[in-house]
């Protein structure tokens, strides 16, 4: 599980599937960031991990200080699905 960082808006949705530096993973939770200040470009805060990592992730059993943070352009996500069953 970790954190991912994306400047821009992909357009995606809670439960997306996104590839982030080759791998594969499923957005568990997005916070858009900076609408409020009108920034040029918002930013989503997504805590994304493998399927096999969504029990952990809905039981809260993963300190979220401790995830490692990966921040990306909006341009380098590739799309697989934009919402998933969640």
């Amino acid at each position: 599980m970790k954190k991912v960082i994306i400047r821009g808006d992909p357009g995606i949705n809670r439960g997306a599937t996104i590839e982030v530096d080759g791998e594969e993973v499923v957005c568990f939770s997005i916070d858009r960031q900076s609408d409020y200040h009108g920034a040029d470009r918002p930013q989503l805060w997504c805590t994304v991990g493998s399927e096999d990592e969504r029990e952990a992730f809905e039981k809260r059993e993963f300190v979220p200080h401790f995830l490692d943070v990966v921040a990306v352009d909006a341009e380098a996500v590739t799309v697989v699905s934009k919402r998933g069953a969640s």
